[in-house]
C-alpha cells in the first residue's frame, strides 16, 4: 500500500498558496484492508475512507470509464492494479494531476510544474471531453488565477468549444452549474469565470441572459458613448468593493435593469427571475439581483428625489426591515456607477 498526497493541495503548494485541505490517493490496497486499518467508508460511487483521526479523506487509486451522456454517466474501477499514473490521467487539468510522496517527492506525469511556470490551464488527456463540468472548472479556476497570469491553454480552449457544439453543456444539472457558479463568486476575479464560458461558447447554452448583454456591449463601436462602460466592469467594480459574493452576483445583472437590450426595465427583471429560478438559486441571492437591477438607476438620481420618492426607493429596497440588504444595495449601485465613468479595466 502507497499514501500519496494528490491535487489541489499539491498544486496550491507549489504555488505558495494556504492549503485548504489534503486529499490522497492509496495505491495498491482494497477495500479491506482500508476498513481493517480503521478506516471509514463514506464514497457511494467510488470507494473514497476517512481517516480514523484527521478525517481526512483518502480515496483509491481508479480509473473512470465513460457510459453515458452527461458527467453522472461514468463506470469507476478501483482495484490493487491501478496504478497512480492510471489515477492521475484521469483528472482534468495538468495542475491538479501532481502527486507527492511523503517524502515531499513530487510526482508529475502529465508536466503539471511546466504549466504552473508558464501559467497555463491544461487538459490532461482527451477524455476531459467527457465532463462537461470540466468546462465549468476551467473558468472557476480562471476566476482563481487569471489574476496571477494564467490562461487557458489554446488547445483546452478548442476542446471545450467543441464540447459544447455537441451539446455536452446541456446535460448539466441545475445544482452543479450554480455551485461552479457561486464558487467562481468567491474567486478574487469572477469576471474571467464570464470571459471563459462565452469565449467558448458555453454562455450563450448555461446563460443566455448574460450572454445578450455581453454581446450588446461587444458589438458597441465607440464605448466612449456610454462612459467607457462595458460588461464586466460593473462586476470588476463590484470585487474591488467587497467580497460578498450576493453583491458581485447582483453586479453581473444589474444591467438587465438598463433596457440595455432594447428592452423595459421589467423585462429585465423577469429574466433575472427566470436565470434565478432555472438554477435553483437562493432567494438571498434573487431578490437582491432583482432589487438592484430594478432601482439602482433611481439610486443614482437619490440626491434629486423628492421626499415620497425617496421614502419609496428606500421601502422598495427593504431598508426598514433590513438595514444590511440596503448595505449591499448601497455597494451594488457604488460600482455600477464607477464602471459607468470608467474607473477601471476589465482582467
Amino acid at each position: 500500500m502507497e499514501i500519496y498526497l494528490v491535487g489541489g493541495a499539491v498544486r496550491d503548494q507549489l504555488l505558495g498558496y494556504p492549503i485548504k485541505e489534503r486529499d490522497y490517493v492509496v495505491v495498491g490496497a482494497s477495500p479491506e484492508e482500508m476498513l481493517n486499518q480503521g478506516f471509514r467508508l463514506i464514497g457511494k460511487d467510488f470507494p473514497v475512507f476517512l481517516h480514523p483521526k484527521t478525517h481526512e479523506e483518502y480515496a483509491l487509486a481508479r480509473t473512470e470509464r465513460k457510459i453515458g451522456p452527461g458527467y453522472k454517466g461514468f463506470s469507476c474501477y478501483a482495484a490493487p492494479d491501478v496504478t497512480l499514473e492510471d489515477d492521475l490521467q484521469r483528472r482534468d487539468l495538468t495542475i491538479n494531476a501532481m502527486a507527492q510522496k511523503s517524502n515531499g517527492h513530487v510526482i508529475d506525469p502529465f508536466q503539471g510544474q511546466k504549466d504552473i511556470d508558464h501559467k497555463l490551464l491544461r487538459h490532461v488527456a482527451p477524455a476531459f471531453s467527457e465532463d462537461p463540468v470540466r468546462i465549468l472548472r476551467v473558468a472557476r479556476f480562471m476566476a482563481r488565477f487569471a489574476p496571477l497570469g494564467f490562461r487557458v491553454a489554446k488547445e483546452t480552449m478548442e476542446l471545450m468549444k467543441a464540447m459544447v457544439s455537441v451539446g455536452e453543456v446541456q446535460a448539466l444539472v441545475p445544482e452543479r452549474v450554480w455551485q461552479e457558479f457561486s464558487k467562481a463568486l468567491t474567486e478574487p476575479a469572477p469576471q474571467p469565470f464570464i470571459k471563459t464560458l462565452y469565449e467558448c461558447g458555453a454562455l450563450a447554452v448555461l446563460f443566455p441572459e448574460l450572454q445578450e448583454l455581453y454581446t450588446q456591449y461587444e458589438s458597441i463601436a465607440d464605448p466612449r458613448s456610454i462612459g467607457q462602460h462595458s460588461y464586466l466592469a460593473v462586476l470588476e467594480k463590484a470585487v474591488a468593493l467587497t467580497d460578498d459574493p450576493q453583491v458581485r452576483f447582483a453586479a453581473i445583472l444589474c444591467d438587465l435593469g438598463k433596457g440595455v437590450a432594447k428592452e423595459e426595465t421589467d423585462g429585465g427583471i423577469h429574466k433575472i427571475e427566470a436565470l434565478c429560478q432555472r438554477y435553483r438559486i437562493s432567494r438571498a441571492y434573487a431578490s437582491l439581483a432583482a432589487t438592484a437591477a430594478a432601482y439602482h438607476l433611481l439610486c443614482h438620481r437619490a440626491l434629486e428625489l423628492d421626499a415620497q420618492s425617496l421614502y419609496m426607493l428606500l421601502e422598495k429596497t427593504d431598508a426598514f426591515r433590513q438595514s444590511s440588504r440596503l448595505d449591499q444595495f448601497l455597494l451594488v449601485c457604488e460600482a455600477d456607477f464607477q464602471a459607468y465613468f470608467g474607473l477601471g479595466k476589465i482582467i
